[in-house]
């Protein structure tokens, strides 16, 4: 069986920041913009890997939520704990550096992981977790 990973998901909640974020801060190509306003879906990737996709996603476009859900998944992304993505390099001392500063937040310098990574983290304009790893 050859299962490759095609698209995954994270919400934003300002497409334009969100967009800023991964193409600009962190290298990614824009591949699809479809929508309008806070109703838009952006299609992002690393260049290079065009099989490998992120579609930035309206956190509420689903007409069957509830307000409560609403409510609930809003209260996770100002925390950070709603959704996440984990991005690989060869030099995350490097990434980390041309990444701090200006609107990034800094949730955790480059520290060495017991489990074989060296890693930093920060949160995208949505709240969302981006933990950025090197193998040790």
């Amino acid at each position: 069986m050859d299962i490759t990973i095609q698209y995954t998901f994270l919400p934003h909640t300002d497409p334009e920041a969100s967009l800023a974020f991964y193409r600009d801060r962190l290298g990614f190509e824009l591949r699809n913009d479809v929508g309008q306003g806070e109703m838009r879906w952006l299609t992002i990737g690393p260049a290079g890997q065009p099989d490998t996709a992120v579609v930035l996603t309206p956190p509420f476009a689903d007409p069957g939520i509830t307000e409560g859900e609403r409510r609930t998944v809003s209260e996770m992304m100002a925390k950070g704990t709603y959704a996440g993505i984990v991005l690989a390099t060869e030099d995350v001392d490097g990434a980390f550096a041309a990444l701090q500063g200006g609107d990034v937040e800094v949730v955790q310098e480059p520290i060495d992981q017991p489990y074989g990574v060296r890693d930093c983290a920060f949160r995208d304009p949505a709240g969302n977790m981006v933990r950025i790893q090197q193998q040790r």
